[in-house]
C-alpha cells in the first residue's frame, strides 16, 4: 500500500492530473443529504428564488473551498498539517480533534442512512445487521485510502447523476413541464437570506476538509478548477433534483418523492452508493487527523473510527439537524484561519516551520467565530467566517523568513 502522507507533504510522483481529482471531489459533493436540502429550498421558494440561492450559496462554497485547494496543491499538506502552522504544533489538537470528532460523527450519521431505507424496503432484513454490514463495506474502501475513494466515485458520480435526471425528466412529464416548475407558488416562504444560508451551511463544514483531498494535484490551478467545478456543477444538481422532485410532489422527504415516482428500488442502491462516497470521504479526513494528533497511522483509525461511527450511528442519525447546526458552529472559521494564515500572515514566510507551542491568535480567533455563530443573528455560517477572520487579522503575527 502507498502512503497516505499523514505526516509529511504528498510527494510529486503520487500527485494526480484533473480527471482523477474532479473524480474524487465530485463524489464528495454528489451527496444525498443536498438532495434533502434541496426539498427543503424547494418547498420553499419559487424556481426563480431558488436558482439565485443555490447559485449564490454554492458560489460562496466554491469561493471558500477553491482557497483551501490551492493552498493543498501548493503545499502538499493536510487540512491537519496546514493547521499546525496557523495554530502551532500544540494548537493544532484543537482544530485536529474537532475536525475528527465530528466527521466520525457524520460517518454514524451517514451508515444509517444508508442503512435503515433498506430495511424498510425490506422489513425482513434486521436492522442491526444492516448497520453492521454497511459499517464494514464503508470502512473497507477507507481503509484502501485514495484510490479506492477514485475508484468508488467512478461508479457512484454517474449513477446519481442518471437517477436525478430522471427524476426529474419524469417530475416535469408528469406535471406539466418546467413552465409549471416556474409558475408554482411555495406553500410555506422561504426568504432569500435564509436559502442561501441553509445552501451553504449544508456542506461548509465538509469544505473545510477539502486539502485533505486536493493536495494530490498536480498543479493548484488542476485543484482549484476540480474544486470549484464540483461545487458549482455537483452540489448545485443535486439542490436541484431534490427541489424538483418535492416541488411537484409536495414532501421535504425525498426518499418519499422517489416512491411516488416508482424510483424507491433503484434510488435505494444508487444513493446508498451517494452517501457511501462521502461517508468514505470523512472517515478518511477524520483518521487522518487523529494520526496527526497521534503520529500512528491512518488506517489503524480508520478501523477504530469506522466502529465507532457504525456502534452510535443510530444515536447520530437521530440527532442530525442539531449535528448539523454544531458542525456550522465549530468548523468553518478553522478553513477561514488557514486561509488568512496562508495568503495574508505567511505570505512572506510560507515556508516557515510551525512554532512548537500554541498560536493563540488562531484559538482567540476560532473562539470569536464560534460565539457569532451561536450568538449573533444572520447566517452562523457566514457569521463565523467573517468574525473569525476579522480576529485572526487583528491578532496573527507574521512570522519571520526562515
Amino acid at each position: 500500500m502507498h502512503s497516505e502522507y499523514e505526516f509529511t507533504s504528498v510527494a510529486e510522483a503520487d500527485r494526480r492530473g484533473f480527471p482523477s481529482l474532479l473524480v474524487v471531489m465530485l463524489g464528495f459533493t454528489f451527496f444525498s443529504a443536498s438532495m434533502w436540502a434541496g426539498a427543503n429550498l424547494g418547498n420553499g421558494l419559487r424556481a426563480p428564488a431558488f436558482l439565485l440561492a443555490v447559485l449564490a450559496g454554492n458560489l460562496l462554497l466554491g469561493i471558500y473551498t477553491g482557497l483551501l485547494a490551492h493552498i493543498a496543491a501548493r503545499t502538499g499538506l493536510s487540512t491537519h498539517l496546514l493547521a499546525r502552522r496557523a495554530f502551532g504544533q500544540k494548537g493544532a489538537i484543537l482544530p485536529s480533534l474537532l475536525l475528527g470528532v465530528t466527521q466520525v460523527g457524520w460517518f454514524g450519521v451517514g451508515v444509517a442512512m444508508f442503512a435503515l431505507p433498506v430495511a424498510q424496503l425490506f422489513p425482513g432484513l434486521p436492522r442491526l445487521v444492516l448497520l453492521l454490514v454497511s459499517g464494514a463495506c464503508m470502512t473497507l474502501t477507507a481503509y484502501y485510502g485514495i484510490k479506492s475513494l477514485t475508484i468508488l466515485s467512478i461508479v457512484a458520480v454517474p449513477a446519481i447523476a442518471l437517477l436525478g435526471s430522471a427524476s426529474m425528466a419524469k417530475a416535469f412529464h408528469d406535471f406539466g413541464g418546467v413552465s409549471a416548475w416556474f409558475a408554482m407558488e411555495p406553500a410555506a416562504p422561504l426568504s432569500l437570506t435564509a436559502a442561501i444560508g441553509i445552501c451553504v451551511g449544508s456542506f461548509i463544514s465538509g469544505g473545510t476538509l477539502t486539502p485533505d483531498f486536493t493536495r494530490y494535484a498536480r498543479t493548484p490551478k488542476i485543484s482549484v478548477s476540480a474544486t470549484v467545478i464540483a461545487f458549482l456543477l455537483g452540489n448545485s444538481l443535486m439542490f436541484l433534483f431534490g427541489a424538483v422532485a418535492s416541488a411537484f410532489y409536495q414532501t421535504n422527504d425525498i426518499s418519499l418523492a422517489l416512491k411516488a415516482q416508482g424510483l424507491i428500488a433503484v434510488s435505494v442502491l444508487v444513493l446508498g452508493l451517494n452517501i457511501w462516497t462521502t461517508n468514505d470521504n470523512a472517515l478518511y479526513a477524520a483518521s487522518l487527523g487523529f494520526a496527526t494528533l497521534t503520529r500512528l497511522r491512518k488506517r489503524k483509525f480508520v478501523l477504530i473510527n469506522g466502529f465507532l461511527g457504525t456502534v452510535f450511528a443510530t444515536a447520530a442519525y437521530n440527532h442530525f439537524v442539531p449535528w448539523l447546526n454544531l458542525l456550522n458552529l465549530m468548523l468553518p472559521s478553522i478553513g477561514a484561519i488557514l486561509i488568512l494564515d496562508y495568503f495574508v500572515v505567511r505570505r512572506r514566510a510560507p515556508d516557515a516551520a510551525p512554532e512548537p507551542g500554541i498560536r493563540w491568535a488562531a484559538v482567540v480567533a476560532w473562539a470569536c467565530g464560534f460565539c457569532a455563530a451561536k450568538f449573533l443573528p444572520g447566517i452562523p455560517p457566514l457569521n463565523t467566517v467573517l468574525a473569525a477572520s476579522a480576529a485572526y487579522l487583528l491578532l496573527a503575527r507574521r512570522p519571520r523568513p526562515a
